[in-house]
Formats: structure tokens, C-alpha cells, sequence
């Protein structure tokens, strides 16, 4: 499975962006697929995850009330649509795959096997 994120950009706090990662290859429908975020500085960070089904999203905490993960397996995409983004939202954010024969939990970065390159989201106060 290869990655590609777009759909970053430099906003002001309150504003919305939609992040999307397109996925090439037939076996996309059957991976959870997950967003990470690093800022500078910081560790890889758990943003949210959508099972195959797109039916069960999980966040993390802190994201759960902003950010919405969905996925679209016919055209073999995943978006992250984030509202009232904040300056401490400010980072890379990665769109991630997991090994179809995989169920680690989705929250950890090293349980992912396939990345994409990361798209650059500033926020600005």
C-alpha cells in the first residue's frame, strides 16, 4: 500500500481544514487506517483510526469533540476533517495503514506498516 496526504495548509484558530491520504492498491478496503501527527520536537502522536468498515472510529482524547475520521473504500481514500483547529494543533500530520492481518492497537504508530509523507498543518493565533 502506497500513501499520499494532502490537503495541509497554514489557517487561523477556529478555522477548519480537510485532510485526505489517497491509497493505491486492491487490499486498501481491509486496513484500519489511522492519523498520526508530529510536531516539532515532539513524539509521533495518535490522532484517530477507522476500522475497514469505517463503521468504528476511535480518537484520541483531546481530538474526539474537533476531529472527524472517514474513509471512502471505493475510491480507496481516508480524510481527516478537523474544526476549530488551535495553534497546539500546529504539525506533520501522516496517514498510516495497517497490516491487513494485523489487530494491534490502532493507537501506537509502531503498529502500522505502511506511512504516508506527512502533510504540514500550521495554525496560526
Amino acid at each position: 500500500v502506497q500513501l499520499q496526504a494532502s490537503g495541509g495548509g497554514t489557517v487561523r484558530g477556529g478555522d477548519s481544514l480537510r485532510l485526505t491520504c489517497a491509497a493505491s492498491g486492491r487490499t486498501f478496503s481491509r486496513h484500519a487506517m489511522g492519523w498520526f501527527r508530529q510536531a516539532p520536537g515532539k513524539e509521533r502522536e495518535f490522532v484517530a483510526a477507522s476500522y475497514w468498515s469505517g463503521n468504528n472510529a476511535i480518537y484520541a482524547d483531546s481530538m474526539k469533540d474537533r476531529f472527524t475520521i472517514s474513509r471512502d473504500n471505493a475510491k480507496n481514500m481516508v480524510f481527516l476533517q478537523m474544526n476549530s483547529l488551535k495553534p497546539e494543533d500546529t504539525a506533520v500530520y501522516y496517514c498510516a495503514a495497517r497490516d491487513t492481518s494485523s489487530s494491534l492497537p490502532v493507537r501506537r504508530a509502531s503498529n502500522f506498516s505502511y506511512w504516508g509523507q506527512g502533510t504540514q498543518v500550521t495554525v496560526s493565533s
